[in-house]
């Protein structure tokens, strides 16, 4: 293949451009190889779905952690969700967060999804 090192002499780390792609030897703010497109999965792969009133004056907002998803499809899964909800919402730091108490309902659409879900908290 043209343009791919080989495994054994592949760079991954430069003092010049920092981390680099092991796929493709570029620095990771410039790879456009399907590396960048894996979804780590961190923790123990289980969705949580709960209820949080801190800092937002005694309102509650729905929670939505540890979705094995990148940017864009957590972006894509918060409208979903948004939607079958009927309220608003966002997506912070990996976090979707949808404006009310539906863990009820959110649950069950993950779960109808496919994803392990459990309910923290409250």
């Amino acid at each position: 293949m043209a343009g791919k090192p080989d495994n054994d002499t592949a760079i991954i780390y430069s003092t010049e451009h920092g981390r680099m792609c092991p796929s493709c030897s570029q620095p990771l703010g410039n790879c456009t190889c399907s590396l960048k497109k894996q979804v780590v999965v961190v923790g123990d792969g289980n969705v949580r779905v709960g209820l949080e009133t801190k800092g937002r004056k005694g309102k509650g907002v729905t929670t939505i952690s540890g979705v094995p998803a990148d940017s864009d499809e957590l972006k894509n899964l918060a409208k979903k969700l948004k939607q079958k909800c009927g309220c608003g919402g966002t997506v912070k730091d990996g976090v979707i967060e949808i404006q009310g108490d539906h863990r009820d309902m959110i649950m069950a659409e993950l779960q109808g999804m496919g994803f392990r879900v459990k309910r923290f908290g409250g």
